[in-house]
């Protein structure tokens, strides 16, 4: 008499918990990859409202961020405000479609931000923006 014998027969089945626990791990993993996969051109700053702002569709874009401290960055590169015309006019070489996105923070001076757009229309074929966020 075999000791087999005596347990009755338990039926096959698959433990599906180790399942989930991977497949949300991989789906963790995807949220938190795409998260990081957005594209942001210039430094984080709180940029002004408008009710007119509209998506501008140019293949070649220059980011110009002046931040709160009203520091200036060129594609995240800080520069001098006198060196605005030459770094963009190197940025745009023979290119005719380039656009310059000033990304300026709300509490900037005026004078500041109208000081680098001078500078930038100083550089030729370059087109100026200046970012807002819609209402």
């Amino acid at each position: 008499m075999d000791l087999d014998d005596n347990e009755p027969d338990l039926p096959p089945f698959i433990n599906v918990v180790p399942l989930i626990d991977v497949m949300f791990a991989l789906l963790t993993f995807f949220i938190m990859s795409t998260l990081f996969l957005t594209r942001s051109e210039g430094l984080p700053v709180n940029l002004p409202k408008a009710t007119t702002a509209k998506q501008q569709q140019v293949p070649t874009k220059i980011t110009i961020t002046v931040d709160e401290k009203e520091q200036i960055s060129l594609n995240r590169k800080p520069i001098a405000v006198d060196d605005v015309t030459a770094q963009v006019r190197a940025l745009v070489g023979s290119n005719p479609e380039v656009l310059v996105i000033i990304n300026a923070d709300e509490k900037v001076d005026y004078g500041r931000v109208v000081a680098v757009m001078d500078r930038v229309r100083q550089v030729q074929g370059a087109k100026l923006a200046i970012a807002t966020q819609r209402q």
